[in-house]
């Protein structure tokens, strides 16, 4: 009899391992299913081979334990390969994309003067430098022509307000060689 409750105990610490081999071994829930199947057979001997208060404790202390289990799984899982495949990514991981060489040459343009190539209505040319980037307004339409400042630079979006012309002191960022 006690080689019985041993066995019982020994079937929910397998179901707690299964729960946790599933988070590695991509199974569709196969894992998940076989872990149930033991801890629920673990617990049912336990109240039939050991006492009531036995039986109760250890139904309690799954309680317990299982959802302490499946509160790591879940944390755990989108740091799994499989995870990873499924779960979208967060804004820390659209942090690594804005460092993206690119998007780094446009963050260099902030605080810069240009002239618009094109009329902004709101969007159109904005010549910096002999680049010419692709630029919007703040919902404001200038003409083409027009001195302009880089106000903001978000996910590779470039905002440009309009300024009167500049005297030489703003045009630092100017090449004269």
């Amino acid at each position: 009899m006690e080689e019985l409750l041993s066995l019982a105990y020994v079937l929910i610490g397998l179901g707690v391992l299964l729960m946790l081999a599933e988070l590695l071994i991509p199974t569709g829930g196969l894992l998940l299913l076989a872990a149930g199947a033991c801890v629920v057979v673990g617990v049912a001997l336990t109240f039939f081979y050991g006492s009531l208060q036995a039986g109760m404790l250890t139904l309690v202390g799954v309680c317990v334990i299982l959802p302490i289990v499946g509160g790591v799984m879940f944390y755990l899982w989108p740091h799994t390969p499989m995870g990873k495949r499924l779960v979208p990514p967060t804004s820390e991981d659209a942090t690594v994309v804005a460092a993206m060489p690119v998007l780094a040459e446009l963050e260099m343009l902030r605080g810069r003067i240009g002239r618009t190539v094109s009329p902004m209505r709101p969007s159109g040319v904005v010549d910096f430098d002999g680049r010419r980037i692709d630029c919007i307004t703040e919902g404001m339409m200038i003409d083409a022509n027009q001195w302009v400042k880089c106000i903001d630079v978000k996910a590779g979006r470039v905002t440009v307000r309009q300024i009167e012309q500049p005297s030489l002191d703003d045009l630092e960022n100017t090449d004269f060689h």
